[in-house]
């Protein structure tokens, strides 16, 4: 631990130099930072030798996802959603269960030691995207409009959907080994679901109403505007953790609390550019610690099983649901292929990981199925970040020369 915090502070100075030449290049920031966690962890430098159910570790996961789901969610400004709304409601809607049904299938045929609990828990694990992990796909300009804002509402929000199916899975998991009783297990999840929504709601109300009064009062400072829905974020989470509520959920109803108040007041207040950076340089954080401290003692134990899984989870897992739920919308073979493909797993099911991990030995195949999902995320930031900028203008050139009103390019 003595030098974790200044390596990993000059691994982000060393990206920071550089950001500007490798935009837009295959080489994205996850790779860069997961690639560095791997080589400075315990594994191999020794730089980083942090123990993965240490606090810092489960501190930071969690902070991260929580600004990055109150973020996400702070976005939704359903008006305009109305109006493109086609493609992630089918995604989320129909896509996403059936992700998860074809993941369980997968994981009982694939890794066939898992109790179904267990099978259906990685499923839901590795259900949420993240779209950070390919980000050219969700910000070129050139790309149709419809295609890009259905997979950034999907990625913001499918987040938020899987947490308490996460929680339901897995305490679900836990009574089926006995680790705790039925009972205690409904009404856990029920207190965090429960505790979470009313502390979401509130913060976020509190939050917005000081931005919409002092915005129109001209009482606020434009830094301090900025401020506040990172404090926001940080209430809700906080608020909701020490009454038994989720924190996750907390953030994300607070973010759609705040968004939806701001938006229908058009108050004009600033953008929270604040809480995207701090959950920008969080993020980054995060994904060097992944590849020191879950990817490199998760390869001593892969297996080709564990790999079959990551790749079928990827693809297959991914694809084939969402091209059944754009049937009837009319969209041609690239756009399916191209939606399918870019399903990235990344910060939400590191998350979940480090969740499981903080309480070891409850699962009877634990082991199996924490270093099948870190590998899959792995996976992951490899192909979809090597793969994101260049099928991203391949995707563009063949939309533009085949122009039909699926989707629209967005306006220059």
């Amino acid at each position: 631990m003595t030098w974790a915090l200044p390596v990993i502070a000059a691994v982000l100075l060393a990206y920071a130099a550089i950001s500007r030449r490798i935009a837009g290049t295959p080489i994205t920031a996850p790779m860069i930072f997961t690639a560095a966690g791997l080589l400075l962890g315990a594994r191999m430098a020794g730089l980083i030798d942090v123990h993965v159910t240490a606090e810092v570790v489960k501190l930071l996961a969690e902070v991260t996802l929580a600004l990055v789901l109150f973020s996400d969610a702070s976005r939704v400004n359903l008006p305009e959603l109305r109006t493109e709304i086609s493609l992630p409601a089918r995604l989320l809607g129909i896509g996403l269960p059936l992700t998860i049904a074809a993941g369980f299938g997968a994981a009982v045929v694939i890794l066939g030691d898992f109790a179904w609990p267990e099978a259906l828990l990685l499923a839901v694990i590795l259900a949420p995207t993240d779209a950070a992990l390919g980000q050219a796909v969700v910000t070129l300009p050139i790309l149709p409009s419809r295609v890009r804002q259905g997979l950034n509402v999907e990625s913001g929000l499918n987040d938020g959907i899987c947490v308490p199916l996460f929680l339901i899975v897995l305490a679900i998991a836990e009574a089926e080994s006995g680790a705790i009783g039925g009972g205690a297990a409904a009404r856990l999840v029920t207190e965090q679901i429960g505790y979470g929504i009313v502390a979401g709601v509130g913060a976020g109300a509190i939050a917005a109403m000081i931005l919409v009064i002092a915005g129109r009062r001209d009482t606020i400072d434009p830094m301090w505007a900025q401020i506040v829905p990172v404090a926001a974020a940080a209430l809700a989470y906080t608020v909701a953790v020490p009454v038994g509520g989720s924190g996750f959920i907390a953030a994300f109803v607070g973010g759609l609390t705040f968004g939806a108040i701001r938006h229908r007041a058009e108050d004009g207040a600033d953008d929270p550019n604040m809480l995207d950076e701090a959950g920008d340089l969080l993020n980054a954080v995060t994904f060097i610690v992944f590849g020191a401290v879950l990817l490199g003692p998760a390869l001593d134990h892969l297996s080709w099983a564990m790999l079959g899984y990551a790749v079928v989870s990827l693809t297959v897992v991914r694809m084939v649901p969402v091209a059944l739920s754009m049937i009837g919308g009319q969209p041609r073979l690239p756009t399916i292929a191209f939606v399918g493909w870019f399903g990235p797993r990344g910060l939400a099911t590191i998350v979940f990981v480090i969740l499981i991990l903080e309480e070891p030995g409850e699962l009877p195949h634990e082991g199996l199925l924490l270093t099948t999902a870190i590998v899959t995320i792995a996976l992951s930031v490899l192909a979809h970040g090597l793969s994101a900028a260049p099928l991203a203008d391949r995707y563009a050139t063949w939309f533009r020369n085949h122009p039909r009103p699926e989707a629209r390019p967005a306006p220059h």
